[in-house]
């Protein structure tokens, strides 16, 4: 029961962090194809601390480290490559 529960807090996560870079994704391409690069690197920002998170709470959190971690990068994945369709769909 407890993969369940790392899997599911790990899927939440990751989705809360998906989220906020789908909304930096959302303001930013409103400005211009000239902002690409800062996009891409604020992404990675997000991401990065989105696993960190995960990383530096796995002592403190009575969860299976390696499924939570998964999870959350799942969730950041997927959502990450629906918002970048959707931010594509609506520039056309």
């Amino acid at each position: 029961m407890i993969i369940v529960w790392s899997v599911l807090a790990g899927l939440a996560w990751g989705a809360l962090f998906g989220l906020i870079s789908a909304v930096i994704t959302k303001k930013i391409a409103a400005g211009g194809g000239k902002k690409i690069p800062v996009l891409s690197m604020l992404r990675l920002l997000v991401d990065f601390a989105a696993l960190a998170a995960v990383y530096f709470t796995r002592d403190l959190l009575p969860l299976r480290f390696e499924y939570t971690l998964i999870a959350a990068a799942v969730a950041l994945s997927l959502i990450g490559v629906v918002a970048a369709f959707r931010t594509a769909a609506s520039m056309k």
